[in-house]
């Protein structure tokens, strides 16, 4: 059984918490720094983590699927199998992230700057490329 966190945690600083298996399912995670969290195999499908800061956190195995993700920063984030299915990374940060086996088929990515991201592996059908 995951940890259960509060869905109102807009601002929070989490920077460097293990939340690994939290479940974070609709949580409003609007402008929060998680840089450097650990978020191995958590439950954020919805989420809405809209300017948040996930650069360095770790992503493993975590279901984001359909999450708001604008203008997100997860530069050098590891979304390794990750389930970014549908999910919203317009104009995201996604430099040097490990994007390796990640399930990114309809996802919008317009804007996202991919510089050095790895993709080696990652599903991109239906999704929507920067240009």
């Amino acid at each position: 059984m995951g940890k259960e966190i509060g869905s109102d945690l807009r601002g929070a600083d989490l920077r460097g918490a293990d939340l690994r298996c939290a479940d974070l399912a609709g949580a409003d995670l609007r402008g929060a720094d998680l840089s450097d969290a650990d978020l191995t195999c958590a439950d954020l499908p919805g989420a809405n983590l809209t300017g948040a800061n996930l650069s360095g956190a770790n992503l493993h195995s975590a279901d984001l699927s359909g999450a708001n993700l604008k203008g997100a920063d997860l530069r050098g984030a590891n979304l390794h199998c990750a389930d970014l299915k549908g999910a919203n990374l317009t104009d995201a940060t996604l430099t040097g992230a490990d994007l390796t086996a990640a399930n990114l088929a309809g996802a919008d990515l317009t804007g996202a700057d991919l510089t050095g991201a790895n993709l080696t592996g990652a599903c991109l059908a239906g999704a929507n490329l920067p240009a």
